[in-house]
């Protein structure tokens, strides 16, 4: 993060609905709605003149959030989230999140897939099983009552009635494994759902990632065309990174990711890897979309960012941008790789602009 003087960011306007305040702080910094992140979160927001305030507006910078460390040098105190299943990405990562030994790793990942699909299995198994023994006890059901046939009327009667009542009891039984197979499955459902987003986002800037991407390419709906492809990346970054440190590359990773996504709002932006980015532009020419990427490039272009711990200023952030049309049926992967030779084609004429065709 990078931390700028400035006026705390409250709305004035809204001092009758501080609890909805409240919630929009702890979501814009990735506090779950635990009592001490409420405490810390009302704290702030119901005396935006007092020194915690000010703190917080004076450690952010355009919306990036607040780290774990912020709070507990502000005074508060952080509960991580559990939900959260080890995704932070470094120390100063978002507030709320774990300790960064437990950063996911491609091995992880690939054992957290295999615990769910034998869990899956597991539970397919167990549903097999409780449906033969339920018709299993019907069966049964049936034979006794034929057998009771030959039977004389009132002995029949008496065993009609005990079977009756076995049977019902044998009901309850089967009703209450349903339910609980079935908050199992619900259960099951949540995780497998967490597991499917987990795979299609970027664990460091919250955007989706190349995999989700590709499939967003694939899956394209003409309607929505015409489309274009543009091709981003941060100019020098290896010399932030070899100048700054990986936490400080991280943090403007973060900050560049976030500014594209507002800037591009209701086109896909993902994190392609390293620090290209990728857009799919719908419903755009484009001279449109070379319009739109420019205003973007000039956005980050005269952003100041700078290092929090010390005020010490960033050398100036500049992207350069290459940009295409995608034509109706054509491979998504051919026309990345032309929107990424345009790119290249920025890079050689000077950096910090759009090339297009």
């Amino acid at each position: 993060m990078f931390g700028v003087f400035a006026k705390p960011k409250i709305d004035e306007n809204a001092g009758d609905d501080l609890f909805a305040r409240i919630g929009e702080f702890l979501a814009a910094h990735h506090l779950s709605p635990e009592p001490a992140h409420y405490n810390f979160a009302h704290a702030v927001i119901s005396d935006p003149d007092g020194p915690i305030a000010h703190a917080v507006a004076r450690l952010t910078f355009d919306g990036v959030a607040l780290s774990g460390r912020d709070v507990e040098e502000l005074g508060g105190q952080v509960v991580p989230r559990k939900e959260m299943r080890g995704r932070s990405r470094n120390p100063a990562g978002p507030a709320g999140t774990t300790p960064p030994e437990t950063t996911p790793t491609p091995a992880n990942d690939v054992a957290e897939a295999a615990a769910l699909a034998a869990e899956a299995e597991a539970q397919v198994a167990g549903f097999a099983t409780m449906v033969k023994a339920m018709h299993a006890e019907t069966e049964d059901f049936g034979r006794d009552l034929a057998a009771m046939s030959s039977q004389p009327a009132i002995a029949g009667i008496d065993e009609i009635a005990r079977l009756t009542g076995s049977m019902l009891n044998r009901v309850r039984d089967a009703e209450e494994r349903l339910a609980r197979a079935t908050r199992e499955a619900d259960t099951l459902r949540a995780k497998l759902a967490e597991a499917n987003d987990t795979a299609r986002t970027d664990v460091l800037t919250g955007l989706p990632n190349r995999r989700a991407f590709d499939e967003a390419l694939l899956a394209r709906d003409a309607a929505n065309g015409p489309y274009c492809i543009a091709v981003c990346d941060i100019d020098r970054f290896k010399h932030i990174n070899d100048r700054y440190g990986h936490v400080i590359g991280d943090r403007v990773l973060a900050a560049i990711a976030k500014t594209l996504a507002e800037q591009c709002s209701g086109h896909l932006v993902a994190r392609y890897g390293g620090e290209e980015f990728a857009i799919l532009m719908s419903l755009t020419e484009l001279p449109d979309a070379v319009d739109r990427l420019d205003r973007v490039r000039s956005v980050i272009a005269n952003k100041r960012y700078r290092v929090r711990e010390t005020d010490q200023p960033l050398d100036r952030i500049t992207m350069s941008f290459g940009v295409t049309t995608l034509q109706p049926d054509e491979d998504g992967g051919r026309a990345y790789d032309r929107a990424d030779r345009h790119l290249y084609t920025a890079k050689a004429d000077g950096r910090d602009r759009v090339c297009a065709a």
